[in-house]
């Protein structure tokens, strides 16, 4: 049974795409409507949703912001994008951000139909074992031995600053390998295994999950270890309105939970840096690997971001003791932060991670491990708690007391405080 949110600020597209889906015969558990896109982000984040279906142009958060916030907080997430517009720029972007389809209104129902019943048996697949997934690759691919030339040429480039504009000019004429960038981060990718052919299977999961628009360069790194370069132009890299650690932090997830579901191998993912020269390749290479060694101290988190460390803060490497003093502060900064901004509208995980330096994950991380509850979680309890004492204690009707506590609309308030409390705004003033 599947969960699908519906989101787009004309309530009668809503209702005829929810009465679509409802009498489509499809395995459907609950509907879920939102009317801009900062309601369907409370839906993501509380509820299990299987399918996003928005329009693209809402008011203050765009479709395409929606799909980039949802796909932060789960990078597996699949989206159906709906506009008036056949603009190839907006499909582009869809695209880029996973979107499966992208259809212009007036909709075809059936076409619409069709859509998500494709999206849906895609989530539906069951997870082979190992052994088929391998079978599947020696199908698909001839699986013949990389060129051992192209990974000691890969390899000098991260060992050799000096040379790096030579041996990039060398992988460029002798294979093909474009190492153009001139923006560049480096993911390591940790195996379970030093198999060979886990190895290669991880590598195609990793090209076929960044295609072309990051330009990746992906090779074995020697034992069970593999490297993915990816690359910014000047123009992709100035792009507005793009966080790239989010943008980094979102890649190192869903690489990471392809692996480990498709593969059934467990990882561990370390992303480094992005710097500008093919020089820096080498350090950036570093970074990654020194990223993934804190996998060590916190066994249940999967990616790290080298910037999240702040080791250019000490002389060494930082120890246990002033990793926990860091991570302390933090929190702390974090929950500072939300208590005086919790009735912003749009308040976001990121925006909160970004006002500490660090990336979502491993905000998420560390407040979950130091609170006991996800930070969205702590933003609501103090919403709520503070909508509970305007309406014991005050006058003010129940659309002024949405707007104070952060909601674009006093139904959808209505219906996060029911949930909250078990009993409606009126009701508790009853």
């Amino acid at each position: 049974m599947y969960n699908i949110l519906v989101v787009d600020d004309e309530p009668l597209i809503c209702k005829g795409l929810c009465s679509l889906l409802s009498s489509s015969g499809l395995a459907i558990s609950q509907l879920f409507t939102a009317h801009n896109g900062y309601e369907a982000m409370d839906y993501l984040r509380m509820e299990d949703i299987d399918l996003l279906v928005t329009d693209i142009q809402m008011g203050e958060m765009s479709g395409i912001e929606l799909m980039h916030q949802a796909k932060m907080i789960k990078p597996w997430l699949q989206a159906i994008v709906i506009s008036a517009h056949e603009t190839f720029q907006y499909a582009q972007l869809a695209i880029r951000l996973g979107a499966k389809d992208y259809l212009i209104k007036p909709l075809n129902g059936d076409q619409f139909l069709d859509s998500v019943r494709n999206v849906l048996l895609s989530v539906n697949k069951l997870i082979p074992s190992q052994d088929e997934t391998l079978a599947g690759f020696r199908e698909q691919f001839r699986l013949e031995q990389p060129s051992a030339e192209r990974d000691e040429l890969l390899k000098k480039l991260t060992a050799d600053p000096a040379s790096a504009d030579a041996t990039a000019a060398a992988l460029r004429s002798r294979f093909g390998t474009d190492l153009s960038g001139p923006y560049y981060s480096v993911f390591r990718v940790q195996l379970g295994s030093s198999s060979e052919l886990l190895q290669y299977a991880a590598l195609n999961i990793a090209m076929e999950l960044l295609d072309q628009e990051w330009r990746p360069v992906a090779y074995y790194s020697g034992g069970d270890a593999v490297n993915v370069i990816i690359q910014w132009s000047d123009a992709r890299y100035e792009e507005n309105g793009t966080n790239k650690i989010h943008q980094l932090d979102m890649l190192g997830r869903s690489l990471h939970t392809n692996i480990a579901n498709y593969l059934r191998l467990p990882c561990v993912v370390g992303i480094s840096q992005i710097l500008r020269g093919a020089a820096f390749i080498g350090e950036l290479g570093q970074q990654a690997a020194k990223a993934i060694r804190w996998n060590e101290e916190h066994r249940e988190l999967g990616v790290f971001y080298y910037g999240d460390f702040n080791y250019g803060r000490y002389a060494q490497d930082p120890t246990e003791e002033e990793m926990t003093a860091q991570n302390n502060m933090i929190v702390e900064k974090s929950k500072a932060y939300i208590d005086a901004h919790y009735a912003q509208k749009g308040l976001t995980l990121h925006e909160v991670a970004q006002k500490n330096h660090v990336s979502p994950n491993y905000l998420s991380y560390l407040f979950k491990k130091d609170t006991g509850h996800n930070l969205w979680e702590y933003v609501i309890k103090l919403r709520m708690e503070e909508s509970r004492r305007l309406i014991l204690n005050t006058d003010l009707r129940r659309y002024e007391i949405a707007e104070r506590v952060g909601y674009e609309s006093p139904e959808h308030f209505s219906k996060i405080f029911k949930k909250y409390f078990g009993v409606s705004p009126t009701e508790l003033k009853k």
